[in-house]
């Protein structure tokens, strides 16, 4: 933050937005700005974050809180009249104080280059090639694929995009149901260098789709986008050491390495419910939302109660005759203090005038949604209630969020029996309230804890005989989320297909990225990397594109021709996913969740905690790669 960037701001503006800012975040803006160590002692350390609340008071009392935000005012008017920032660039040391004062808890010193990265304190330079004999076809263009051609341009690497659809934003295109948002923060589900004025603090889809929409507009990405193509077979040509990329209209394009960006959200799954095809009105996987649909005044069954049924519920409830939820395992669910809550023009005003003020609140979210929950979902082999929790602090969180669900179904003995899971918390995927508790409560909503065994004509029917007649069927069954790559035939050096190599549903990959028998080809969203403790995965996805740009960059600088991950590197990888994994909760018998596979491993979730993984991903190691040098025309 130079002088040079320094706004002018007008005092009594000022006064006014820090009336709504998070009083933490504050704190950590006004001790950077002046230095002044008081500020990181009592009374004004905040308070701990209750679960995923923002913490917006910081559990100060009036006085006090007057006390910060007069001399915020008083800080950041300085700041723009030209006074320097007292610790423009924290050190390890300090960023750990002052990140460990803002959130209400010690955070461990090994998050502080992370952090520090993420705040753009430390971020290193892209390495750019003057000239590169490498070129690159990346296939899909939502989250991943956009961030690939971003730091492919920088790094000078030759590219060009391939998406099967006809605009950016991958699921975020796709996904058109009402409801549909983020279960992230929304300043968090955001590229560390593309910050954005959300209106909400969970944003809906098309607020999250018009970002990316920015984002490409801001970065010339279409340029390099062909759209409305998809890929149909990728295979590996040794002799010229290149990939050859037909689409499904027979093009063909080569390219020295291909990374996929095609996710693990974006195949909808759908059950072979017996009669299913029989059924006379509307049935459709949420991913597949009728344009021209209008379910007012319509009797609708929802098959599945996960997230997107969490969404669609509320969403459609109040203007349905009536909604018959079919739900075969309840979810845990948490409340956020801010779901609900629309982001002003006060905080918005410091999100873009105060930049410490913006990078001190997303840091305080990664902190609160990250790893913050990680030690929790180890599982204690004494613990004695291994059917309901795995440790003590996961029967904490049990009881926090049982009350939650009493509380919010009080008077429903009868919803609170159906909607109170058995196993423990985090075992699934956990959620957030969007209102799906009240939805239940209401007159024209039936929750039946029943699986779906048939459906005919005008019926949907559960395994205990529950028949709900009905106009529409929602299928909210979720995504093939264990068929990577599908429906792309990916044929490596061997010639052997990637589906024969993983199997029907056991996909692995050397950190998620990269696999044995095929050379320059580099997977984002891989095997083992969606987050299952919390987080954004744009995080995931800006690791794996780092490591894949060094590595491209190393190749070009070195003259290398192909890399090959070796076999007993991604052995030894694998191995220690599975390790870890068995003994953490999603391995826990007592439930099924979609992040394992049918024979009991985990395959879609990360292990290890995000720094754990960004400190994985910092840097790619030749040591681990049989190289091919260039071969000289």
């Amino acid at each position: 933050m130079s002088t040079s960037e320094t706004p002018v701001i007008d005092r009594s503006r000022v006064g006014r937005a820090v009336e709504s800012a998070n009083m933490p975040s504050l704190v950590a803006v006004l001790y950077q700005l002046t230095g002044d160590r008081r500020w990181l002692e009592a009374p004004y350390r905040p308070t701990r974050s209750r679960g995923m609340d923002d913490n917006d008071s910081g559990g100060f009392g009036p006085d006090v809180a007057d006390e910060i935000r007069s001399a915020a005012v008083d800080a950041i008017v300085a700041w723009s009249d030209g006074a320097p920032v007292a610790v423009p660039t924290p050190t390890d040391e300090q960023l750990v104080e002052m990140i460990s004062a803002a959130v209400g808890e010690p955070v461990p010193a090994e998050f502080a280059e992370m952090i520090a990265e993420d705040m753009g304190f430390a971020r290193p330079e892209p390495r750019h090639a003057a000239a590169t004999h490498l070129s690159v076809i990346v296939i899909g263009a939502g989250v991943s694929g956009m961030l690939a051609a971003i730091r492919l341009r920088e790094a000078g690497i030759e590219h060009v995009v391939l998406e099967k659809n006809s605009d950016v934003g991958g699921g975020w295109f796709e996904n058109t149901y009402p409801g549909a948002g983020v279960d992230t923060p929304s300043h968090l589900y955001s590229y560390s260098f593309a910050p954005s004025a959300w209106t909400s603090h969970f944003g809906k889809r098309d607020e999250v789709w018009q970002y990316l929409r920015n984002v490409a507009s801001q970065h010339d990405l279409h340029e390099r986008i062909r759209f409305d193509t998809e890929v149909s077979t990728a295979q590996w040509d040794a002799d010229q050491r290149y990939w050859r990329v037909e689409t499904t209209t027979g093009e063909v394009l080569t390219a020295s390495v291909v990374i996929t960006a095609t996710g693990q959200l974006n195949k909808p799954k759908v059950p072979p419910i017996p009669g299913l095809e029989t059924f006379e009105g509307p049935i459709f996987h949420t991913a597949q939302w009728p344009d021209d649909l209008d379910l007012t005044g319509k009797r609708v069954a929802i098959v599945g109660s996960g997230a997107s049924a969490m969404q669609v519920l509320p969403a459609i409830a109040p203007i349905v005759a009536h909604a018959t939820v079919f739900q075969r395992s309840p979810q845990w669910v948490a409340s956020s203090d801010v779901y609900f809550e629309p982001i002003d023009d006060d905080v918005n005003f410091l999100m873009d005038t105060v930049p410490l003020y913006r990078l001190w609140y997303r840091a305080r979210l990664a902190w609160n949604f990250n790893d913050r929950v990680h030690p929790s979902l180890q599982v204690d082999p004494d613990w004695e209630h291994p059917s309901a929790s795995v440790n003590a602090v996961n029967d904490a969180h049990r009881r926090v969020f049982t009350r939650y669900i009493e509380k919010e179904l009080a008077g429903r003995p009868d919803l609170i029996d159906k909607a109170l899971p058995d196993y423990p918390p985090f075992g699934k995927r956990m959620l957030l309230d969007n209102g799906w508790y009240a939805a239940l409560t209401r007159d024209n909503v039936t929750l039946v804890a029943e699986s779906v065994t048939s459906i005919d004509s005008r019926h949907v029917r559960g395994r205990f005989g529950t028949a709900a007649e009905v106009d529409v069927v929602i299928l909210a069954t979720g995504f093939e989320t264990h068929k990577l790559l599908t429906p792309i035939d990916v044929r490596g050096r061997s010639g052997r297909s990637i589906r024969e190599a993983w199997g029907p549903e056991d996909a692995h990959a050397y950190l998620g990225i990269t696999v044995p028998d095929y050379p320059n080809l580099f997977i984002t969203c891989g095997p083992g990397t969606v987050l299952g403790h919390g987080g954004s995965y744009i995080t995931i996805a800006e690791c794996q594109v780092r490591y894949i740009i060094d590595l491209l960059s190393t190749m070009t600088e070195q003259s290398i021709d192909v890399v090959e991950v070796k076999h007993e590197v991604e052995q030894d990888y694998v191995r220690r996913h599975d390790d870890a994994h068995s003994r953490m909760i999603w391995t826990h018998e007592g439930m099924d969740n979609w992040y394992r596979n049918d024979a009991g491993r985990v395959v879609s979730t990360l292990p290890w905690r995000i720094v754990d993984y960004w400190q994985m991903t910092r840097e790619a190691d030749l040591d681990d790669y049989v190289v091919e040098q260039r071969v000289s025309s």
